[in-house]
């Protein structure tokens, strides 16, 4: 699903999503100044992106970090673009490698920044993707284009878009080793449903075991970047 154009009749909603205060602070004036009349919420890991958007299913645009605790590299654009794909999501990201920013747009991103954009690029790049666009920076767009999609890449993000919520969220788990009952303990359900989650996660990954489907999780995570100072550069 393609998110439409956004009606800039009525008020812009947008979601900084970073778990850097500074940096969200930063990205807040360059939206504010690009569009006076957006609304925007904030959220500094992946469950309250989620929960911000189950609240209010119609935000325009989410502006995503992808090193947040509950997301590490590519995990949250998968997990976002799955369960809320009528939402246009920007990466805002020091990872500024053409083939990364390829696999962003692969995994259902509408663009990419990087954390070393000016705020006069911020705000262009986020009115030209709430106008239905694509954005990359002049500097990678040629660069980017180079690169064919990745066939595994395509058919992973398909496959993860299929996930529920709750699948996510037990795939996440699984990722991390722990065992059905550890599961249903944290997520406050039933063993039995944790069964029968993993049964269907399995089945719409087309993967064998759950160790094979903790590994499809982690073959989304990249490296962390060198930290860059808000807006600078």
């Amino acid at each position: 699903m393609v998110p439409g154009p956004v009606d800039f009749e009525r008020m812009p909603s947008l979601l900084i999503a970073d778990d850097h205060p500074l940096f969200r602070a930063a990205l807040q004036l360059a939206a504010s100044a690009s569009l006076p009349d957006c609304r925007v919420q904030e959220a500094a890991d992946l469950p309250a992106v989620l929960a911000a958007l189950t609240a209010e299913p119609d935000l325009d645009l989410v502006l995503l970090d992808l090193h947040m605790p509950g997301s590490q590299g590519l995990s949250g654009l998968a997990t976002l673009r799955g369960q809320h794909p009528g939402v246009a999501v920007l990466v805002v990201s020091a990872h500024d490698e053409p083939r990364i920013v390829r696999r962003v747009l692969d995994y259902g991103a509408a663009g990419f920044i990087p954390k070393s954009a000016s705020p006069a690029e911020i705000g262009a790049a986020i009115r030209h993707v709430l106008d239905c666009g694509t954005w990359l920076p002049p500097g990678l767009a040629e660069a980017v284009a180079a690169l064919p999609a990745d066939p595994v890449d395509t058919d992973l993000a398909g496959r993860l878009a299929r996930l529920t919520e709750q699948q996510s969220r037990v795939l996440a788990l699984l990722a991390e080793g722990l065992l059905n009952k550890q599961i249903a303990d944290r997520l406050n359900i039933r063993e039995r449903t944790v069964k029968a989650h993993v049964t269907a996660i399995l089945e719409k990954l087309k993967v064998r075991n759950r160790t094979q489907a903790g590994m499809v999780l982690r073959s989304l995570e990249l490296g962390e970047p060198g930290r860059i100072g808000p807006l600078s550069g």
